[in-house]
C-alpha cells in the first residue's frame, strides 16, 4: 500500500497493491498493520457496499458525534468522481472542496477521516463501491449537505439522486459539530 498526497492534511488516497497474471487481477483493500505503518489508525465496525447506475450522485454524507466515523472507500466494478468536503471548523481549509477518481481500473482506496462530508457521482453503470466504517449506522446521527450548495460543480444534467439526499440543508444554513 502507498499513500499519495490530497488537498486535505487528513484524508488520504491510497493505492492498493495489485497482482496480475495469466487468470486477471488480484487487489488487496485492506491491510490493517500496513494502514497503521502509514499512520492511519482505526478500527472498522462495518462494511457494505452500494451499486449504483451512471449519472448517480450520493452523497454529501455523514455522520454527527458521538457516532461520527472514518471510512475506507473503494471501487471494485466501474467508476466514480469521489466528493469530499472539509466540515472541522477549526481547520484551515473549513468548506473547501477536493474531487478524485476512483475506480477499479486505478484500484486506489480513500481513507475520509471524521468531519468530512463523503459524496460521489457514479461515471459507469453498476459502479460498486465499497466502505469499511469505524461506527455502525445510526439514523438519529445521520446527517448531510444539500448535494448542489458546496461549490462544485458535478458536471451532469441529468443526474439520478435519492429524495433524502435531495433535502438535506444548504451548505449556507448548516451549523459544524466538528
Amino acid at each position: 500500500m502507498k499513500i499519495i498526497k490530497t488537498f486535505f492534511d487528513a484524508v488520504h488516497y491510497i493505492e492498493m497493491p495489485r497482482f496480475d497474471d495469466r487468470r486477471g487481477s488480484f487487489i488487496k483493500l485492506y491491510k490493517d498493520n500496513e494502514l497503521q505503518q502509514l499512520g492511519i489508525h482505526v478500527h472498522f465496525k462495518e462494511s457494505y457496499f452500494s451499486i449504483s447506475e451512471k449519472n448517480v450522485i450520493r452523497g454529501m454524507h455523514f455522520q454527527v458525534p458521538p457516532a461520527d466515523h472514518e471510512k475506507y472507500v473503494c471501487i471494485t466494478h466501474g467508476a466514480v468522481r469521489d466528493v469530499i468536503m472539509d466540515l472541522r471548523k477549526d481547520s484551515p481549509t473549513y468548506g473547501h472542496v477536493a474531487d478524485i477518481v476512483l475506480s477499479a481500473e486505478n484500484h486506489r482506496a480513500l481513507f475520509i477521516p471524521k468531519g468530512f462530508a463523503h459524496g460521489f457521482l457514479s461515471l459507469k453503470n453498476h459502479t460498486i463501491m465499497n466502505y469499511l466504517v469505524s461506527s455502525e449506522y445510526s439514523p438519529e446521527y445521520d446527517s448531510g449537505i444539500l448535494w448542489n450548495s458546496i461549490g462544485y460543480d458535478w458536471g451532469v444534467t441529468s443526474l439520478i439522486m435519492s429524495d433524502r439526499d435531495k433535502r438535506f440543508l444548504p451548505f449556507s444554513k448548516f451549523n459544524s459539530p466538528f
